[in-house]
């Protein structure tokens, strides 16, 4: 265990008593590659150098207990990936349009690695920037030089403009095209649709004439917010008809409305809103059935005055509509140094994740971001790791995408302490086994599937080889399961007895 402060250390000790733990848990962290934030560290690396830092990030996460990556592949109109439709990202290689070299394909090997280590990879899209800087040098294959008239300039950044269907139709390809040609879990977007308002207005007027369908002056924030109904909706159908086990998540800004603006809006008095300066109606997509699962982004501490966390957790709880909720936590905000005492405080994440297990309508959460996990979070990466993530949680099902569990293993061959195991084939994707889940209990011991208790290990491996648990050599029960990769349960193996 490394040295930890003294104030970490008595929390550490104090929560060691390990608390009951979900059997499924959504548990992420964000990888940002706009302007390096997380990955790669920073622009002009090998390509060895990026895949040790890729193996390295995931090494450290997987240690902690998480099983989802969300990884930023499109931070603005760029591609961290092979595209014929974007040029390669100037945050990889320095130079946009460059391809690495030795040529390899980060969203490729991202991918592989992740699943190698059982864990999800959520891609990460910006739908409308173009550019950080307007006078940033954009690739002479960009998108905009074909169609400068897609393009709006608005402060110093550059944006596709939503009120145009061309502009719909291209995000739409973009998104078609990395879910045709990669194996990613889901599609993820954040909190950035319309622009945050400046002072000046976002420069739509000529797409609002041509294409206002009927909306009036006056009710102009009302189609802004249709236009990006419209995209949603053409997104999660476009998805689903080329992979429908792909998901598709939105992770807003933690404030839909406040109750000042509308009933129906939270107690808070947040200076932004997704509704009202975003135009995103996030909990009508949720409503509608147009995407899998919410992240909202609560940065914020417990008992924050106009933004309290507690309160918006619980309120958030109330718009799952069926869906899957998760809760977005700020381990970028927790500093001895901060100048906000809850933040000082090494429980402030960790009651966070209390307050969430507490609500049955939320099943996990997502931490932003990568980096800060490489410093001093006062005692939470060991909180994690021996504590809150001890045993590892499958991903949530979604039954709505598809509720087949798949066909138990057909064999299981015991040497000793080795065991080998084979899965029963299937020609449809979301029937075949994914990954499995050892249960161990003491022989004469009661075992209760469903409780993380008793889960050995979730691996994707087919074979396992135990070490000894204590000298005596006791008798445990060994049970197996097959998890599709919509996290769908088979019926459980016979127990077979081992000496451990």
């Amino acid at each position: 265990m490394r040295k930890l402060l003294p104030a970490s250390l008595f929390f550490l000790l104090f929560t060691l008593v390990v608390s009951a733990q979900p059997k499924y848990e959504f548990r992420a962290v964000w990888v940002a590659t706009v302007v390096n934030i997380d990955w790669p560290s920073k622009p002009g690396l090998s390509t060895d150098a990026q895949k040790r830092e890729i193996i390295d990030i995931l090494n450290l996460h997987k240690s902690l207990g998480m099983n989802a990556i969300i990884l930023q592949v499109r931070p603005a109109a760029d591609a961290f990936y092979k595209s014929d439709l974007e040029p390669w990202s100037r945050y990889l290689t320095g130079v946009q349009g460059q391809a690495p070299n030795p040529f390899y394909d980060p969203l490729e090997f991202w991918i592989e690695e992740c699943h190698k280590r059982g864990m999800e990879l959520h891609a990460w899209l910006n739908p409308y920037r173009v550019a950080q800087k307007f006078d940033d040098p954009l690739s002479t294959t960009h998108i905009a030089f074909q169609h400068p008239e897609w393009i709006l300039k608005y402060g110093d950044r550059l944006y596709f403009d939503p009120g145009l269907p061309q502009t719909r139709e291209f995000v739409t390809d973009v998104v078609e095209d990395i879910v045709t040609r990669y194996d990613v879990d889901a599609i993820h977007f954040d909190d950035y649709f319309y622009p945050y308002p400046l002072k000046e207005e976002f420069p739509d007027t000529t797409s609002f004439a041509l294409y206002n369908r009927g909306f009036a002056a006056e009710n102009k924030a009302d189609w802004r917010r249709e236009n990006v109904d419209i995209t949603i909706k053409m997104l999660n159908d476009s998805i689903k008809a080329i992979k429908p086990w792909v998901k598709f998540g939105i992770s807003p800004f933690g404030v839909w409305r406040n109750k000042t603006d509308d009933p129906l809006g939270s107690d808070t008095k947040a200076g932004s809103t997704n509704y009202d300066h975003l135009y995103a109606n996030i909990i009508k997509w949720q409503e509608e059935g147009w995407i899998d699962y919410t992240l909202p982004q609560l940065y914020w501490q417990i008992g924050h005055p106009a933004v309290d966390f507690e309160l918006l957790a619980n309120w958030w709880k109330n718009h799952a509509y069926g869906r899957a909720m998760y809760i977005g936590q700020a381990p970028y905000k927790v500093s001895s140094t901060s100048n906000i005492k809850e933040w000082t405080e090494p429980d402030q994440l960790p009651k966070q994740i209390k307050i969430l297990r507490s609500i049955p309508e939320i099943q996990g959460s997502s931490f932003y971001s990568s980096k800060w996990f490489n410093g001093d979070l006062l005692g939470l990466q060991d909180s994690l790791r021996l504590n809150y993530y001890k045993k590892q949680a499958i991903v949530p099902a979604m039954p709505w995408i598809d509720n087949q569990a798949p066909q138990p293993l057909v064999k299981i061959n015991k040497s000793g302490r080795k065991l080998k195991w084979t899965p029963a084939a299937s020609e449809n994707e979301m029937d075949k086994a994914w990954s499995y889940v050892l249960y161990l209990n003491e022989k004469g011991q009661k075992f209760d599937p469903n409780s993380a208790k008793y889960i050995y290990t979730i691996t994707k491996d087919r074979e396992i080889k135990f070490d000894r648990i204590n000298r005596k050599k006791k008798k445990y029960e060994l049970r197996i399961s097959v998890l599709d990769r919509l996290s769908n349960e088979s019926r459980l193996s016979v127990p077979i007895t081992v000496k451990l």
